[in-house]
């Protein structure tokens, strides 16, 4: 069974070092930092965990390849690894389309996007020339790499919609899912199976991580908010496949995305996340986690990542999270 944990970039960064550190210390497998829009950079932000950790699994999840050309995410893999002793992992996805919109990106061709990226980086990871021609890069055969790649870093698909969710078990090394509920897993493992039809044998087994979110506190009320805040940031952008399992849709979270970015009233915005949004996530002590996740695990599931906010204090959040792995592990 393998472990990992999945943090926003919204902290500050000596917070970082202290849970990754805590994690480390925990049992934790891997440690995943996001890198949304106009938050904190998670290269910086992991180049720090690297060096006050050591044999900690580190990745960004995710990179975009609007924001970020293919090449420099294969330059930043490349590089990482050399500073962290190939530990690190390189987390892709299409990126939200709202966030994009910010700051006036289109979203074009999203599913050949990320199959052009993950193929133009394995090449220049290789050593060889990545000159393409396809519908989202055009490349000549100037495009490789002036220094030698430790390896082929570990490629991880963040993926949501049933198209990207088959891409990824057909191209990457492993998918991270967001299971919004939990139960969202038993939907979401028979579209990555449909991309599994028509993998390469040379890729190996697929790391399917079950990515959840939690909020844990001896404290119900603000283990919940801080949930809640989560739920009101992101859930406007969540897929309809994913609120489809809650009964809700993307008409559900507009007065919520009014109050946030219109009026910028966040208390607002939280007090509008209702029960239904709430289910999105697991709130409240170990033994809930250990709960709401037996029958994921009991299924087959073998990676289990756990994500933001995980509680109102993070710190005794993934202490208390020890006692999960132990449970499982």
């Amino acid at each position: 069974m393998r472990f990992s944990l999945r943090l926003n970039n919204d902290l500050p960064l000596a917070q970082y070092i202290a849970l990754a550190q805590a994690a480390e210390a925990a049992g934790f497998d891997q440690f995943w930092v996001s890198h949304d829009l106009f938050l904190r950079s998670s290269p910086v932000i992991l180049t720090a965990v690297a060096q006050a950790t050591t044999h900690l699994q580190i990745g960004c999840g995710i990179f975009n390849p609007y924001t970020l050309n293919p090449a420099e995410l294969a330059m930043l893999a490349a590089t990482m690894d050399e500073l962290s002793h190939n530990r690190f992992n390189l987390g892709l996805a299409a990126g939200a389309r709202d966030f994009l919109g910010w700051i006036g990106l289109e979203q074009k061709r999203p599913l050949t996007a990320l199959r052009e990226t993950i193929h133009v980086i394995r090449k220049l990871l290789a050593g060889e020339t990545a000159e393409f021609s396809g519908h989202f890069l055009q490349w000549g055969h100037e495009a490789y790499l002036r220094f030698p790649a430790p390896r082929l870093t570990p490629i991880y698909l963040g993926a949501m919609g049933p198209k990207m969710l088959a891409l990824a078990g057909e191209a990457a090394d492993g998918v991270l899912p967001l299971l919004f509920p939990p139960e969202h897993y038993f939907a979401v493992k028979p579209l990555i199976e449909a991309g599994l039809a028509h993998r390469s044998a040379d890729l190996g087994p697929l790391d399917f991580a079950a990515c959840i979110w939690l909020s844990l506190a001896a404290d119900s009320a603000s283990a919940r908010h801080v949930l809640a805040q989560k739920i009101a940031y992101y859930g406007p952008s969540l897929s309809p496949l994913i609120l489809s399992q809650l009964g809700l849709t993307p008409e559900d979270f507009a007065p919520i995305r009014q109050a946030l970015h219109s009026q910028r009233d966040e208390a607002k915005a939280v007090q509008l996340v209702d029960e239904r949004m709430l289910r999105i996530g697991v709130v409240g002590r170990p033994q809930d986690v250990i709960t709401r996740l037996e029958p994921l695990v009991a299924a087959g599931v073998q990676h289990l990542s756990f994500g933001p906010p995980l509680g109102p204090d993070p710190l005794t959040a993934v202490k208390l999270l020890a006692q999960v792995i132990h449970h499982f592990r």
